[in-house]
């Protein structure tokens, strides 16, 4: 099964060479929040993103995993990846086979980031919520993962130099923190981990 291959990938990560936006934050405390990278339990799995809607203040339009900020009612970081996913997309925690989290990753807008890789059934009847999230779908594990894929650009941002990671697939474009905790899982996960 595939929850339980990614299970033993998470116990034999590969050591940690990933980096994240932390030197953006200058001792800016931050907000825990979670999010949930979903993979879908078929012979060649793939993991559910979502694009936000254009209309929205912070983050118009970008391409994200489902999750938000931890709230004081959630047990932990799990709970509330699940809770952000069925706010957002109506994945119902009872169709998560959670597999755990992982590192934390530290954003510039001020986010202790911890994914939850989890799997899913394959072809859920997915609901978004239009407040939420424009359109939901699902890029191919061999794809996504593929770091080789990605396109390493550097900017300046409030003064800072930086560098963020940039693919584009199928007319939506993956980038900026999402692509980052992408990049750092894939160095870490074994190779072959889901054959």
């Amino acid at each position: 099964m595939l929850s339980e291959k990614l299970r033993v990938a998470l116990d034999n990560l590969l050591p940690d060479s990933g980096s994240d936006e932390g030197y953006l934050l200058h001792g800016q405390s931050l907000r825990d929040a979670a999010v949930l990278i979903a993979f879908t339990d078929r012979p060649d799995p793939g993991v559910i993103l979502t694009q936000r809607p254009q209309w929205l203040r912070s983050h118009a339009g970008q391409v994200a995993f489902p999750g938000g900020k931890v709230d004081p009612g959630d047990r932990d970081v799990v709970d509330a990846a699940l809770r952000e996913a069925e706010e957002e997309i109506g994945l119902h925690r009872r169709d998560v086979a959670i597999a755990g989290p992982t590192d934390a990753y530290r954003s510039g807008s001020g986010y202790h980031i911890t994914p939850v890789l989890g799997v899913i059934p394959p072809d859920l009847p997915l609901d978004p919520n239009p407040d939420e999230v424009e359109a939901w779908f699902e890029v191919p594990l061999d794809i996504l993962f593929d770091p080789g894929n990605y396109q390493l650009h550097h900017a300046n941002w409030q003064g800072q130099d930086r560098h963020y990671y940039d693919m584009d697939w199928q007319g939506r474009r993956i980038w900026g923190v999402t692509a980052d905790i992408i990049i750092n899982l894939a160095r870490r996960l074994p190779p072959g981990w889901h054959r």
